[in-house]
């Protein structure tokens, strides 16, 4: 768990990306001021950059490797040594560049570590505004998620079906109702933290357990998990609603029922999932599963930026829906 939770994940591809951006774009304005023609632009643009990018790399760099003791700092002490690091690399590289540029075009070191740390305390200062605004979305997403997620036939159709239990299998009705407890408990707790890949296995399990009470034979799972890293952390509740909507707009529909296929593998350094169902257009009720798609797609995108990705596609009779997440 990230204890400096207002810090930018200095290990993202997408945060990486837009400092680069923002950094670049500072650069630009500098050379629009620097330039007295606009034939000008470009050469003093490409000078400031050959001196500007070899700091930036650097500066990544070193943020990268530095960035779990960073985590651990507090929020406006990892900002001060952000900035710190960020003028002392502007000095060390000014010092061994400046020899081989024009005057005009660079400021003198004291003026470019000035310049640096104020660059620096923006881009810090965007990313605190980002994560600022970003709090009412998780907010927002999780009520999102409340609503797509569970559907209302299903609890009363999980009441009938523990019911019609009762007398025949009491057994298996008390089983039903403690998957029913460990189902809502999860639903209602605050899920902003990643869990284990394997806890929300066993919390999918334990929903299509219930959903096999009414369906019976023609709900038919094949798990394809053998090669997935049990402690793979991922956002709660994502496999789920997309089981949920394997069901209803998949199993429900056909009369003989039909088989969801879950897989998930380790490529690379990503978590790969693929669930897939049953598809026929005649009984095409997929239209549903957008609001669940898209609060997947936001909760992904604010736990991972651009590093995870969801995509669904019809082929060959078969829906399916694939997840790529950073392993972590």
């Amino acid at each position: 768990m990230r204890k400096n939770s207002r810090l930018p994940n200095l290990h993202n591809f997408g945060i990486h990306l837009r400092i680069i951006l923002i950094v670049n774009l500072f650069a630009l304005m500098t050379a629009v001021l620097y330039s007295q023609q606009f034939s000008q632009l470009f050469r003093r643009f490409t000078e400031l950059s050959t001196a500007v990018q070899p700091i930036l790399i650097v500066s990544l760099l070193c943020l990268y490797g530095i960035y779990p003791w960073l985590n651990r700092l507090e929020y406006r002490l990892s900002l001060l040594v952000i900035v710190g690091i960020e003028m002392g690399i502007t000095y060390l590289a000014f010092t061994t560049l400046s020899p081989y540029f024009s005057p005009d075009i660079l400021p003198n070191i004291a003026r470019a570590c000035l310049l640096s740390g104020i660059v620096t305390a923006i881009v810090l200062y965007y990313f605190n505004l980002q994560q600022r605004a970003y709090s009412p979305a998780i907010a927002e997403a999780r009520l999102q998620a409340l609503q797509a997620r569970i559907r209302p036939h299903f609890l009363f159709n999980s009441i009938n079906a523990v019911l019609s239990l009762i007398r025949s299998q009491p057994k298996r009705a008390e089983t039903a109702l403690e998957d029913m407890a460990d189902l809502f408990r999860v639903l209602m707790s605050d899920n902003r933290e990643l869990v284990p890949l394997a806890q929300e296995i066993a919390l999918c399990r334990q929903y299509l357990a219930l959903e096999k009470l009414r369906l019976e034979d023609r709900l038919k799972v094949h798990w394809d998990i053998e090669q997935m890293p049990p402690d793979a952390m991922i956002p709660p509740l994502i496999l789920q609603p997309l089981l949920e909507n394997a069901v209803y707009h998949g199993i429900e529909p056909l009369t003989d029922g039909g088989e969801i296929t879950v897989h998930i593998t380790r490529k690379h350094e990503e978590l790969a999932i693929t669930i897939s169902n049953p598809f026929h257009a005649d009984k095409d009720r997929h239209s549903g599963n957008k609001m669940a798609l898209k609060n997947i797609k936001e909760r992904l995108l604010l736990h991972f930026d651009l590093e995870a990705s969801l995509r669904s596609k019809v082929h060959d009779h078969q829906y399916s829906v694939n997840i790529r997440i950073p392993l972590q």
